[in-house]
């Protein structure tokens, strides 16, 4: 079972690479395999998990270069000499990986992978400056390079266990000028042929991974495939600004995880800096989806804007919350929560450029939703610093940040239905008793819950005046304040009442 799901998020990551960014499945799933699953670990791990990709990677690029072929993203005349070369030269790559024994995905790859993602991230849009070489013939430069780079990149694919995807992928939008839905498509087509030598080849040396590995082989095979489609068909009808966005965020997170999966061994002789990574990766596979899966359901679900702008919330607080209960180390965790935060930033900086940012974050005016999350894990970096570091109580920093979270959460909810007494003197306009009360109440039954199943047994009245102070204090924080004073205040109020 543990494998299952490893060969289901290898499977998913590589239909999506592929069906947006025209990526070799192998890109994704060879580190990924190789270091999370044991039966791939031996001697000949390492060819038969490239043999599974190239399996995978043959239907998924099929699907994809399918889609694009019927939205005419597709240049087969500035491309057909480096296929030719690629398709060739892939077979000999393969002989000579058997040869070489267990071969890794290489590194230069894995920056590769990176480096184009951020190129994208910076620069989404690449059609302004190459859609008028679409479908020219190529000149005597673009012929030397399509053959360079076609021998190199058809050996490597062979060799490496890579269908080429992602050098191809740089040529055809670096050096013979192609739009990105048109190197995408081009390189997906591509990669179905490559694909399908290189894994018969390996096949034929190896019968071992079809006789041995056929459920495993079937099972990414539909995966990866269905992701694939499904990334292709979303690309197409998407602008090429938006494609060109999730390309670089797809190709930057990708290489993140697998440049971390690969020097892991490396990684691991520092233990702050691996279990600061190992925390990150985690993180960012509980919060994203979450956002993500929110999101999905307020497009389906007409629900109040704040209802989601709160949901979103108790999200960045839920995950907080597990990290610090999972966590190692104190260090770790407060790395975690400024390292995510700086990762943030350019990230939301980019797409808040688009037309749907600020109503589906609810955003109450330009930057807000950027100096909030800022403002979140950094304040929640330093109540982990004072709750766990210097108190010395990990259930301390969880319970302080996840009674901020829930109060919060509950005092505008309750404020915005049922918040009828205002205007209460020296506090902030917008608020009301109701939703303080809310706020108390909840916050109080999440401290008491947290506690509980922390089987740390604390006074209901020690709690309860915890609750009350972090109240107060969101009743009276302006001008969105409460972000630094509730948090501060519960902690502090913990460590005088000795909780």
């Amino acid at each position: 079972m543990y494998e299952l799901i490893w060969y289901f998020i290898a499977s998913v990551l590589a239909g999506i690479g592929t069906g947006f960014a025209g990526l070799s499945a192998a890109a994704v799933m060879v580190p990924l395999l190789i270091v999370t699953c044991p039966s791939f670990q031996g001697e000949t791990g390492a060819f038969q998990a490239a043999a599974i990709a190239l399996a995978s990677d043959f239907p998924g690029s099929a699907a994809a270069a399918y889609t694009y072929i019927k939205n005419g993203n597709i240049d087969l005349k500035r491309s057909r000499i480096m296929m030719i070369c690629v398709l060739i030269f892939c077979v000999f790559g393969s002989c000579a990986a058997w040869l070489a024994g267990n071969v890794v995905l290489g590194s230069f790859t894995l920056f590769l992978t990176f480096f184009i993602g951020i190129r994208f991230l910076v620069k989404p849009d690449t059609s302004h400056d190459s859609i008028s070489a679409k479908n020219k013939p190529l000149t005597l430069k673009e012929i030397v390079i399509s053959i360079f780079f076609g021998v190199t990149i058809g050996f490597g694919t062979g060799f490496v266990g890579t269908g080429g995807g992602m050098m191809m992928l740089v040529v055809f939008t670096v050096f013979l000028g192609m739009e990105l839905k048109t190197a995408v498509g081009t390189s997906t087509l591509i990669m179905t042929g490559t694909a399908a030598i290189a894994c018969m080849s390996h096949i034929l040396i190896h019968p071992a991974i079809l006789t041995q590995r056929w459920p495993v082989l079937l099972f990414c095979m539909i995966i990866s495939t269905l992701s694939s489609l499904i990334s292709a068909r979303f690309a197409n009808r998407a602008d090429n600004h938006t494609v060109g966005l999730i390309t670089g965020l797809v190709l930057t997170v990708l290489g993140l995880v697998c440049l971390i999966l690969r020097y892991r061994p490396v990684l691991m002789r520092f233990p702050i800096v691996f279990d600061t990574i190992d925390g990150l990766f985690r993180f960012i596979l509980f919060y994203i989806p979450s956002i993500i899966l929110c999101s999905l359901v307020y497009a389906l679900i007409p629900v109040p804007s704040f209802v989601l702008r709160k949901l979103l919330h108790l999200i960045a607080f839920a995950s907080i919350t597990a990290l610090i209960l999972n966590a190692k180390t104190w260090q770790s965790c407060v790395l975690v929560n400024i390292v995510f935060a700086l990762l943030i930033w350019p990230v939301l900086k980019i797409v808040e450029k688009e037309p749907w940012y600020s109503g589906l974050f609810v955003e109450k005016h330009h930057g807000e939703i950027m100096a909030s999350m800022f403002s979140l894990f950094f304040t929640s970096a330093v109540v982990i610093a004072v709750g766990w570091g210097f108190y010395g109580s990990r259930i301390a920093a969880a319970a302080a940040v996840v009674m901020w979270g829930i109060g919060d959460g509950f005092a505008a909810i309750g404020g915005k239905l049922f918040g009828k007494h205002k205007n209460i003197p020296h506090a902030d306009s917008g608020k009301s008793l109701e939703g303080s009360l809310a706020c108390l109440i909840a916050s109080f039954i999440t401290g008491i819950i947290v506690f509980h199943f922390a089987n740390h047994p604390v006074p209901c009245v020690r709690l309860l005046l915890c609750a009350a102070a972090g109240t107060i204090a969101e009743l009276y924080s302006k001008n969105g304040n409460d972000t630094i004073i509730v948090p501060a205040v519960l902690i502090g109020t913990m460590i005088l009442l000795k909780i």
